[in-house]
């Protein structure tokens, strides 16, 4: 339904520029969704016919922000939106700084961990450091996820300006879906994760999964990063307790503060 609002708020606009609108359009929608689509499911997606959108996605694929399937015929996203990101500074300084001081922190702990940054009221991760040992659970880079259901979301959202904050749960459905104690929960939660400066949950999109992030900057600081780890209940890694395991994320968290020179 968002999207097919957002597909009519395009065509109400004097200034829009149709084709462009419809590949935003396209590139928006395959962000939001978990599997390839084919060009009828992207149509009924956006409300608009198959033949509307035919030349756009040959466009998109040629360009190669898309990849069709040969035999589905079903388009998904290619990685190159996320490596014009990677150009945007300080995405790319940040991951320049953090990634020697992830690969470290992965050896010590023996779990994988990830960065992730704020990205169009999303977040996303922008750099991940994978453990040597057989199991464990790896965030792909350039992954998005809505903001309020992962812990390096809660830690960016509490300690950005009110502004953006307030920005992020208006956009977000679900959390205007809630009642205002719950919403006045959620307020009172992200005070609590900046005043501590790190965020420990069970995992809402796996079951079995213990999240920890930490802060990388400062609260409403110019860059805002969350350094995460995510493990299986059953095993920490090389048996470290949670508290070990926070303790040694916070000081690679520290480091890359100060690397960085915040």
């Amino acid at each position: 339904m968002e999207n097919k609002t957002q597909a009519t708020s395009s065509k109400t606009n004097k200034y829009a520029v149709p084709a462009l609108e419809k590949g935003l359009d396209i590139l928006e929608y395959l962000v939001s969704q978990e599997l390839p689509r084919t060009q009828t499911e992207i149509a009924q997606g956006l409300g608009r016919g198959p033949n509307e959108i035919y030349r756009v996605l040959v466009g998109l694929e040629s360009r190669g922000y898309l990849i069709r399937d040969d035999l589905s015929g079903r388009y998904r996203l290619s990685l190159k939106l996320y490596n014009l990101s990677r150009s945007i500074s300080p995405i790319d300084q940040v991951r320049q700084c953090a990634l020697p001081h992830m690969e470290d922190l992965a050896v010590k702990i023996g779990q994988s961990c990830h960065l992730s940054m704020l990205y169009q009221s999303q977040t996303m991760v922008v750099v991940q450091a994978r453990s040597q040992v057989p199991v464990s659970i790896n965030i792909a880079e350039g992954s998005l996820f809505p903001t309020l259901s992962t812990t390096s979301g809660m830690v960016l959202l509490a300690n950005s300006n009110d502004s953006v904050r307030d920005m992020i749960l208006e956009r977000d459905q679900n959390f205007s879906k809630k009642s205002k104690s719950n919403q006045q929960a959620i307020y009172d939660l992200l005070v609590s994760i900046r005043e501590q400066g790190f965020y420990e949950a069970e995992s809402e999109m796996t079951e079995g999964v213990c999240d920890l992030a930490v802060l990388i900057g400062h609260p409403e600081g110019k860059v805002v990063a969350a350094l995460a780890v995510s493990s299986l209940n059953s095993q920490t890694g090389k048996k470290l307790s949670r508290d070990e395991m926070r303790i040694q994320l916070v000081a690679t968290a520290t480091k890359i503060t100060e690397q960085l020179g915040y």
